[in-house]
């Protein structure tokens, strides 16, 4: 007893919220020194939770309280059904590689759009584009890619870092085209339909592949060592090339049309058994096209690693995620962030360079697991609160569509990450991949070929929060 006590008068005059500040700055600490989000998150979490249940039931109960709440949510999070989506959509990423269709797509989009100015440059984009869509891991985009394409475009004397470059950037649209395991992420987090946010992904997701493609063009134009065009395809040998394209092609319809499609009874699937169906459908075409077990067992592999590095991080953050919401620290940012005298498009600018700059030292994923428990509900009660009507909101749109269109953007932000020093885990892996291959490509080329995407993207945003129908119309199909 005398333990409880003398644990409760020490923290007695400690308020809560003020400690959820600290540890705030703690966990912010901890990352940019080196500390994986996931241990940090969960550290700091676990510790806030002590701190906040040791003030009320003393040290033994407190600890032993704080201890098996931590324990529980990874449980409790990790067996929901819309978490399973995550693996399938990074399984079918590794298989599509695994079984050479990709190579084949790239070769597609060479003889169709490589006669334009760094006609190269643009097949890569809509060449990753298309794997976007059915790959949810950037990364794994871009270290296929790098692989494929680079070697191509030094072949031809394309600038080794324009060449680099473009195959980071491209990379990133795996974020936002479905499916994509970062939408399925934020969907879990703000508890919104992951159906619609992956529908809503498709033509922002089209839209800056076209912007990317233009940047491409009007570099190339600009400066003609660059890239130049590929010429010399015919009509027909354009259209040899669209069969080998199609396996992929038939992959998305599969889950669009499994997601989109509703019949009597509703749905025809769920995202889950969508994710599920393409990637049985992207295994038999690999073992129709001769596969070996080595190879499946390299794709299994790598899904199975990042996988659990996904799920490591949204169990730890988690926890952080629940201390705060025992802190009341989102509700209290939210109350302030609506009470603000300002725009609301200001305010939302400020919150996205926040975003900028957070970008430059941590990796997509766990910026935003980290950050939207607090932004999130910022912004819902920056448009006018979880009730608010159309017509009297902020932004024009209801709170569902809000934390849509919002998803979108944010995971529009999240790629610049992708791409951005010291950091940007794309160029990383375009340089590793370089090496690998013997290719005389360093990180400092990869970033420097990529600065031109960040205009590109900040563009793409724009477009976003200009014209919001770009985002919300496929969802309000269904």
């Amino acid at each position: 007893m005398d333990e409880y006590i003398d644990m409760r008068a020490l923290l007695e005059g400690v308020d809560i919220f003020d400690v959820s500040l600290w540890l705030c700055g703690l966990l912010l600490i901890l990352v940019l020194i080196g500390v994986r989000v996931a241990f940090a998150a969960a550290f700091v979490g676990i510790v806030g939770l002590c701190v906040f249940f040791m003030q009320r039931q003393g040290f033994d109960r407190g600890l032993v309280t704080a201890l098996k709440l931590a324990g529980q949510v990874p449980h409790s999070k990790s067996s929901g059904y819309a978490l399973s989506l995550i693996p399938t959509f990074i399984v079918i990423g590794y298989l599509a590689y695994y079984a050479g269709l990709t190579r084949t797509l790239f070769e597609a989009a060479k003889r169709w759009v490589g006669w334009v100015p760094g006609g190269l440059g643009v097949s890569t984009v809509f060449a990753t584009a298309g794997f976007a869509a059915v790959s949810g891991a950037s990364v794994a985009t871009s270290a296929v890619f790098a692989r494929i394409a680079i070697p191509e475009m030094l072949r031809l004397n394309y600038d080794k870092a324009f060449a680099a470059g473009v195959v980071a950037a491209g990379g990133t649209l795996a974020s936002l085209i479905p499916p994509s395991a970062i939408l399925v992420i934020y969907a879990i987090i703000v508890e919104e339909s992951v159906g619609k946010l992956l529908l809503a992904g498709f033509l922002p997701g089209f839209v800056s592949a076209l912007i990317y493609a233009g940047l491409v063009i009007g570099l190339a134009k600009w400066k003609k060592n660059l890239g130049p065009p590929v010429t010399g395809y015919t009509w027909g040998e354009r259209f040899a090339s669209l069969p080998g394209a199609m396996p992929i092609m038939f992959v998305i319809f599969i889950i669009i049309f499994s997601i989109y499609y509703r019949g009597e009874d509703g749905a025809w699937a769920t995202p889950t058994e969508a994710g599920a169906l393409g990637a049985f459908v992207v295994l038999v075409m690999a073992l129709w096209k001769g596969m070996k077990w080595r190879e499946l067992k390299g794709a299994l592999m790598e899904a199975a690693k990042l996988t659990a590095m996904i799920f490591a991080m949204i169990w730890g953050v988690l926890i952080f995620v629940r201390f705060l919401g025992f802190a009341q620290l989102p509700d209290v940012f939210a109350n302030f962030i609506g009470g603000l005298e300002y725009s609301p498009y200001l305010i939302l600018l400020a919150i996205l360079l926040v975003y900028v700059v957070l970008g430059m030292f941590m990796d997509a994923i766990g910026m935003l697991i980290l950050t939207l428990p607090v932004t999130f509900p910022a912004i819902i009660a920056l448009n006018g609160g979880p009730d608010v009507t159309r017509e009297a909101s902020a932004f024009g749109m209801t709170a569902e569509e809000c934390a849509i269109w919002f998803g979108i953007i944010v995971v529009k932000m999240a790629e610049l990450c992708l791409i951005t020093p010291p950091i940007g885990l794309n160029c990383f892996v375009v340089a590793g991949v370089a090496k690998d291959s013997k290719l005389p490509i360093s990180v400092q080329d990869v970033f420097r070929g990529a600065s031109p995407f960040f205009v590109a993207d900040v563009v793409t945003v724009a477009v976003l929060i200009a014209f919001p129908g770009i985002v919300l119309w496929l969802p309000s199909l269904i």
